[in-house]
């Protein structure tokens, strides 16, 4: 048996340092001093992802043609394929917006660096805009304008509830020249669907530019901006788009450019100022940043899906599953937490029963059936599970099998009604 090798003696005038080992790399940390780095382990074979079925609020399913996508060998990004693709992001980033601004395009990062790239870009210190906040991203909205400078009106309404008009009206009312009214269109925090109309015509009336959150809403309701004169508008990818997060679509109108090109000071973001990124986007092609390839390539079959079926057929294949849904949820005892009338047919917050553990429920989903679910935010946190039914992941198999798995994992805790009657009540708005 080999014997331990052994250890120096220890200098009592200097620390005791570790030797060197040549089969590791060390790094010298000043003074002659090198310190020995861990070794790094290797992860054996390719990382593969747990089967799932996506049902939270978000990402959503993708379809296998946006996968193979995304796995297409890259192009550089000015490289003139590249480009003619870009042009096809654009128009049909322009037919799901249902608009015919020319300053349309993805932003490279997810939902919230449309947001900012929205504020910064329109709001300068010392502005004063009016925010509607009835959820985490109508509180994110105004967080982000104060941080650009701006002071953000807050008008509040309860969670779960729309912003009324006579609310919004009495803070443009009391500012002294507002420059921009801001609503969440799809709060994903509570599954309130925010009616948008009013709004502009009070925004345009107090002379201030409108601009609209419509990252859970853009291609699972309809989004008119030009219909209804909104001025901007931001988006992501990876909810009723279905395609994986990564970009943020952003479109600004005639007035919001008019805005950005009559600022008094820079864009505070050199990243997301629309500016520069119109000229990489635009004829000019000057470069910018290195547009994520894959990411666009992605984007553009997830669009050319979105056309192949048609927005009114997906608004209405959206409808029927959410109607599907609540049959079952009504079926289990359950009810939607969002004020009737406003529901989000794509985001689904159910309350959860009293005495129910709602993260116990989603583990129990997630561990037995492959399903994922949302649980709540902020003040709903532990109250509501959020059921997603956006893009691919609304259909028809994917309700029954949530409401079938709701079931088994609530019938040890409640008082049901007799098994299949859940996936019944859901069956039978499909068979009307």
């Amino acid at each position: 048996m080999a014997s331990r090798p052994r250890r120096r003696p220890t200098d009592r005038r200097q620390p005791d340092r570790l030797q060197p080992d040549p089969g590791h790399p060390s790094r010298d940390e000043g003074g002659g001093r090198r310190v020995q780095c861990a070794p790094v382990r290797v992860i054996p074979g390719e990382f593969t992802p747990p089967a799932r079925l996506l049902l939270g609020p978000g990402p959503s399913q993708v379809h296998p043609r946006v996968l193979r996508a995304m796995a297409a060998p890259l192009l550089g990004h000015l490289d003139p394929a590249f480009v003619a693709m870009m042009e096809d992001v654009k128009r049909l980033l322009r037919f799901v917006f249902a608009t015919e601004n020319p300053l349309t395009l993805p932003i490279s990062g997810t939902g919230s660096a449309g947001m900012e790239a929205a504020i910064v870009n329109l709001v300068e210190p010392g502005d004063e805009v009016v925010v509607g906040v009835n959820g985490v991203f109508g509180t994110r909205l105004a967080e982000v304008v104060e941080r650009a400078g701006a002071t953000a009106v807050r008008v509040e309404a309860a969670w779960g509830r729309v912003v009324r008009a006579e609310q919004i009206e009495a803070a443009l009312r009391g500012c002294r020249r507002p420059k921009l009214l801001a609503l969440v269109h799809a709060e994903t925090s509570t599954g309130v669907w925010q009616p948008l109309e009013d709004a502009v015509r009070l925004a345009h009336d107090h002379g201030a530019l409108f601009l609209t959150d419509c990252v859970t809403s853009l291609g699972g309701v309809p989004v008119e901006i030009d219909a209804w004169g909104i001025d901007a508008a931001y988006s992501g990818t990876q909810k009723c788009l279905s395609c994986p997060p990564g970009l943020a679509p952003v479109t600004f109108g005639p007035r919001a450019l008019d805005a950005l090109h009559g600022r008094k000071t820079r864009v505070q973001s050199w990243y997301l100022d629309l500016t520069l990124l119109e000229r990489y986007w635009g004829e000019e092609r000057v470069y910018h940043h290195t547009a994520p390839i894959s990411m666009n390539y992605a984007l553009l079959e997830a669009l050319r899906l979105v056309a192949e079926e048609g927005l009114p057929a997906r608004f209405a294949r959206h409808r029927l599953n959410h109607a599907a849904l609540a049959a079952g949820l009504a079926a289990l005892g359950l009810e939607l937490a969002a004020e009737e009338g406003h529901r989000l047919p794509m985001l689904n917050a159910v309350t959860v029963p009293e005495g129910v553990d709602e993260a116990r429920v989603r583990g129990q989903l997630l561990a037995g059936h492959g399903i994922e679910i949302g649980g709540g935010l902020g003040p709903m946190k532990g109250r509501v599970w959020r059921i997603g039914l956006m893009g691919e992941s609304s259909q028809r198999v994917h309700v029954l099998a949530v409401l079938a798995a709701l079931e088994e994992a609530l019938r040890a805790e409640r008082r049901l009604p007799a098994p299949g009657a859940v996936v019944a009540a859901a069956q039978a708005v499909y068979d009307a």
